[in-house]
Order: C-alpha cells, then sequence, then structure tokens
C-alpha cells in the first residue's frame, strides 16, 4: 500500500476547546518520487556512506533508514540523528506482542561520538497477525480506494496486510499529534511501513522504563500518577481522541513521569460511532487500578471522568 492512496488522518474537531493545525503538526509524508528525486536521493546517500567507508561498521545492521518514511513532527529533539550516514545497531527485543514486537536499537554516526536509543516496533508478518479486534477500531477510518476497503471488509491476504499498515499508519499519526501538544508520549521519529521508530523510554544502559502495572506507588506517589493520567487524557479528549486499549500495562512511568505507548487502536470518539463506549472502558479500566491501589473514592470516580472527558471531546 502507498501511503498517499490512503487517509487516516483524524478529522477536525468541530466543538471542543482545542483546535489542531493539521497543516503545521502532520508527520512528514512521502509520496511517490520521480526518477530524477529517488536518483538524487540515492547519490546523495552513496556519498555520505561513501565518506565513512565502502561498508557497513563492525557491528551495524544497516545503514539509517530516515527519510524512507514519514517522518516526525518539527520541531525536532536534539538528540535525533537525521544524517544519512548513521548506522542502526538492533541489540535485542524489549517486548513481544500479539500484533507486534519491539526491539530496542541504537542509531550512532560513526566517527561523530553521537548515538541514541531507539525504540523498534515492527507489526507482525500476516502469518502471525492477531488483530482479534480490529472491526470496531477502524470504524470512522477510511480509505479512498474501493478496492481496498472491500479487501479490509473480507480480510483478504492484501486486506489484513492493509489493516497492518493502518495500524501502524494510525499510531505515528496519533503519537505525532499527541507530542505536538505536548502530551506524554514517547516522540515518534519514522514510520517506513509496518515499522515505527519511537523515542526509547529507558535508561542510558537499555533498561526499558517500567509499566505501571509494575509499581506499587501509595500515598502521594499515588495521587500524583493518578493527576497526570487524567491531564493526559483530557489532552486526548481535547483532541476528540481516546486511547482504545488502555490500562495499567501500556502507561510506562519513566523519570517519574506517566508515558502513554502502546496506540495503534487509537479511537475517534466522535467519528467512531462506539467512540464513548471505548473512552469510557479506557477509565473504567484504569480507575479500577488505581483504586485498587488505594486512592480516594473522591479521585478514583469513573462516572465523574467519563462526562468531563466526553464534554471536553464535545458530545454533550
Amino acid at each position: 500500500m502507498r501511503e498517499h492512496d490512503s487517509d487516516f488522518s483524524m478529522p477536525e474537531r468541530r466543538r471542543g476547546k482545542r483546535r489542531f493545525d493539521d497543516e503545521e503538526t502532520r508527520p512528514a509524508r512521502r509520496g511517490r518520487l520521480t526518477e530524477e528525486a529517488r536518483g538524487l536521493l540515492a547519490q546523495a546517500r552513496s556519498d555520505a556512506a561513501d565518506a565513512v567507508a565502502t561498508a557497513l561498521p563492525d557491528g551495524a545492521d544497516r545503514w539509517s533508514t530516515w527519510g524512507d518514511g514519514d517522518l516526525g513532527p518539527e520541531p525536532r529533539p536534539d538528540w535525533l540523528i537525521t544524517e544519512a550516514a548513521a548506522v542502526d545497531h538492533e541489540l535485542g527485543p524489549v517486548k513481544t506482542g500479539k500484533e507486534a514486537d519491539v526491539f530496542l536499537l541504537r542509531r550512532s554516526l560513526p566517527g561523530s561520538g553521537r548515538s541514541t536509543l531507539l525504540a523498534a516496533k515492527r507489526y507482525r508478518s500476516n502469518e502471525h497477525r492477531m488483530f482479534h479486534r480490529d472491526a470496531g477500531y477502524l470504524e470512522g477510518r477510511r480509505l479512498r480506494k474501493s478496492r481496498e476497503m472491500r479487501a479490509i471488509a473480507t480480510r483478504t491476504t492484501f486486506g489484513r496486510n492493509l489493516i497492518a499498515e493502518q495500524w501502524a499508519v494510525a499510531e505515528f499519526a496519533a503519537l505525532s499529534r499527541l507530542w505536538t501538544v505536548g502530551a506524554p508520549v514517547p516522540y515518534p521519529v519514522q514510520r517506513t511501513g509496518t515499522e515505527l521508530l519511537l523515542e526509547f523510554l529507558g535508561d542510558a544502559d537499555g533498561a526499558a522504563a517500567p509499566r505501571l502495572a509494575q509499581l506499587r506507588p501509595v500515598g502521594a506517589e499515588l495521587r500524583e500518577l493518578w493527576y497526570q493520567l487524567v491531564e493526559a487524557l483530557r489532552s486526548m479528549a481535547s483532541m476528540g481522541l481516546a486511547h482504545g486499549d488502555l490500562s495499567a500495562y501500556n502507561l510506562l512511568v519513566h523519570d517519574g513521569r506517566l508515558m502513554l505507548i502502546d496506540l495503534p487502536q487509537v479511537v475517534d470518539v466522535v467519528a467512531n460511532p462506539r467512540g464513548p463506549e471505548f473512552l469510557a472502558r479506557d477509565v473504567r479500566n484504569v480507575t479500577s487500578w488505581f483504586a485498587g491501589k488505594g486512592l480516594p473514592v473522591e479521585l478514583a470516580n469513573a462516572e465523574g471522568l467519563i462526562g468531563e472527558l466526553l464534554a471536553e471531546a464535545g458530545m454533550t
């Protein structure tokens, strides 16, 4: 599937407190290149690579894929390496899942001393993919070609491959929008096909930040994490979005900050007929976890928070 044949962007909110300028914040897209443009890009990469070495440096698995697909929003972080002569070193798996696996990757620029850790999220191949709940999440998204819509509806091999890329496109677009408005998500570096490269949330030695479900916060720490979560949910709702599969297992705590991860099933609360249902389920899931850890009842009020978020999204 070519990226220019599809449209997975969320429609602009007609109601709600915060407006979003899609042209300003949409991740950079790569359409069909002309033969001349392809030749220039290939030559630029060749020249950059020749300046370093004629072959991959020892231990490198590939040249940087920066520029091959969708790029993260601007302004880009200082730690990001975008030079064509950079190389990627695969360091091992971080997490395996039914739909995607996450690997730790080091991108470095040989001879400069610069390197950064990235999380490479790769959606599984057609033979192993298990998007068992995709129908409800895909409502409200659209494709421009009727052939593609039919393939998805009938779950042909081609259709299942389209669904996989649609998950990647939707997650990358949502992360880009959320990061731009300051929501607590990892910076989305780039998307190439069904691979997302994301900011790695962890320490310099490659140890990933813990999931909220692994922690036992109490007292002031528990309340602080709750307040952070409520603010994150409000940020999403103001853009008309819900996580769609929120739980203590896809929230990380990185340097004391709660971070949202795993957003392939992000839901447009307005366009998706089941949007309010998904939002309510998200809230009940996390409220139940916090209440179980001792959050006071006056704070752990799921129904009250659901009402606030729906109002934020312009639904009431």
